[in-house]
């Protein structure tokens, strides 16, 4: 399946307020480090990086955890490996 950049906002959302369903999505500034803005603490973010791998069947090595800071670094980094929509 592709995704474009809104349907995954939605769905990156999504995962990250089953972790913390405190988060007010429309509040999220996606490029303002994700962590603070929902105050997650290292568990959490793990939680959440392992939620987006069996969501989208995508691999995030260790070695890759510090590329993911904010919503639009996620983003960026999910959409690389899952292709544009339409493809």
């Amino acid at each position: 399946m592709t995704y474009d950049r809104p349907a995954l906002t939605g769905v990156v959302l999504g995962i990250l307020r089953s972790i913390a369903p405190e988060v007010e999505p429309d509040g999220i500034a996606p490029a303002r480090p994700l962590r603070h803005q929902v105050d997650l603490d290292s568990m959490d973010w793990l939680n959440f990086l392992v939620g987006l791998h069996e969501r989208f069947g995508v691999n995030i090595p260790e070695a890759d955890y510090a590329q993911l800071v904010t919503l639009d670094n996620v983003l960026d980094y999910l959409l690389a490996r899952l292709g544009p929509a339409g493809a």
